[in-house]
């Protein structure tokens, strides 16, 4: 069998995402087994005893840990496929430049700004377009992926967008709304709470695992 080198050759996104994918699926089972270790406590207590002492320190410990280690499961990706790296930088800046091309022409269709009220510019709109269209597709894709799927092909058609940055980004918009669910576990007022918190951030984590491992072909 012939293998055909990186180059020439995109990795699959379950290859090219791969430590990410093994870091969310890790971070799934740490807020799973957090939240056990919550109830565990609670339900090894026998009914007659009053107060339980219950701590919330293994959720809190994974709200502080899950940022840092998708940060580095990122990293460890993009250094073990540095020539995909290259070339999504190159579709992406290149599909960035239509962005850009595009907020300046709405700018000047529509005219001045209103006194007062900041208008972002070119560079943010294409920020804000890609962001946007990650969170819709992240959106859609829970309640319909065929719907997903049709949509970033139709966001991508006209080449403002690349389907994989659509699809990075819709990982990422997943991922954030994770994290932040995890944040509000330091915040609990008792240690039940901050399990259910730890326990709302899977839906999330594991919607990321699929962004970041689907292809469209």
């Amino acid at each position: 069998m012939t293998t055909i080198p990186d180059q020439l050759n995109p990795p699959a996104r379950r290859r090219r995402n791969a430590r990410l994918l093994l870091a969310l699926a890790e971070l799934v089972g740490a807020c799973a087994e957090a939240a056990a270790e919550v109830y565990r406590t609670i339900a090894a207590a026998p009914p007659t005893q009053q107060a339980l002492k219950v701590s919330p320190l293994a959720c809190v410990q994974v709200s502080y840990t899950a940022a840092p280690l998708l940060e580095a499961a990122r990293q460890e990706d993009d250094v073990r496929w540095p020539n995909a790296v290259a070339r999504e930088r190159a579709q992406s800046l290149h599909a960035h430049a239509a962005r850009c091309a595009v907020a300046r022409a709405t700018d000047f269709l529509e005219g001045p700004a209103v006194l007062g009220v900041p208008v972002p510019t070119a560079e943010q709109g294409a920020a804000m377009a890609l962001a946007e269209a990650g969170s819709e597709v992240a959106a859609l894709w829970r309640d319909d992926p065929e719907q997903a799927v049709a949509r970033v092909r139709e966001l991508a058609a006209g080449g403002e967008l690349v389907p994989d940055e659509i699809l990075d980004a819709a990982t990422e918009d997943a991922v954030t709304i994770g994290l932040l669910a995890l944040q509000g576990v330091r915040g609990a007022a008792e240690p039940s709470i901050a399990a259910e918190r730890c326990l709302g951030a899977v839906p999330y984590f594991a919607l990321a695992v699929t962004l970041a491992g689907v292809d469209l072909d």
